[in-house]
């Protein structure tokens, strides 16, 4: 038992990955907030509140998929561990909150999902971190000279993979100055990691396989990559900006 309970609660280095990732996201956003006409302390709020829901939401929808499974073990509620998250429950949340502090703050929306981009893109880097110092998120096996040698086999570096790629979507967002149509920077995010998630699905081992090679992780990447084409496409034909 007491060695349950230290398996639980024990603090272990990818959550403290995603702790730094948190602070040094909304540290950047801040820095950019006025950029888009968003006021920081508005947007400390969304990221403050958001992030407690993300974390929630994201555990209560592993939760509810796998509920035999903490019937059986009920404090792995409570666990560190990252593998236990529902990313998309945990966003959904996140979303929702958002858009209630968004709308009774009275804020423009398409400007305040800008201003949040950089919190998003360094999150993401954060988790790619976060995996590849717990283990998970492995790739399939290989036999290239760059493979890591993880759960007994040589296998591409996937968690090295996504923080380039998100790392690269950020600096491609972080550095040019040209103002755009408001929505456009965050739906860029969205398109640029969609797409990279859909290619990097082709390497990971820990998705779940629909047909022939294809994984439902990436479908769901390629209909948002999809969504965010055509909102992208809708924005830019708007000739006003709505709130």
């Amino acid at each position: 038992m007491l060695e349950l309970f230290r398996d639980i609660f024990a603090p272990p280095r990818h959550l403290i990955l995603l702790v730094l990732a948190v602070w040094l996201g909304a540290t950047l956003t801040e820095k950019r907030a006025e950029r888009f006409g968003i006021d920081k302390d508005d947007l400390s709020l969304i990221i403050y509140y958001g992030f407690i829901g993300f974390i929630i939401g994201g555990r209560l929808s592993f939760m509810l998929q796998n509920i035999t499974a903490f019937i059986q073990s009920p404090f792995s509620i409570v666990s560190v561990n990252v593998d236990l998250f529902d990313v998309f429950g945990g966003s959904v949340v996140f979303i929702i909150i958002a858009l209630i502090i968004i709308q009774r703050r009275k804020l423009s929306f398409w400007s305040s999902i800008d201003a949040l981009t950089p919190f998003f893109a360094i999150l993401v880097n954060g988790l790619a971190l976060s995996h590849l110092a717990a283990g998970t998120a492995f790739g399939i096996p290989t036999s290239q000279p760059w493979g890591i040698d993880l759960w007994n086999a040589t296998r591409h570096p996937t968690q090295i993979y996504a923080f380039i790629a998100s790392l690269l979507i950020f600096c491609l967002l972080w550095f040019p100055k040209q103002t755009l149509r408001p929505g456009i920077h965050f739906l860029t995010f969205a398109a640029l990691t969609s797409a990279s998630q859909i290619f990097l699905g082709m390497f990971r081992a820990d998705l779940t396989l629909i047909l022939n090679g294809i994984k439902q992780e990436q479908v769901i990447s390629l209909i948002v990559l999809i969504i965010c084409f055509i909102l992208i496409e809708i924005r830019l034909k708007q000739t006003t900006t709505p709130q």
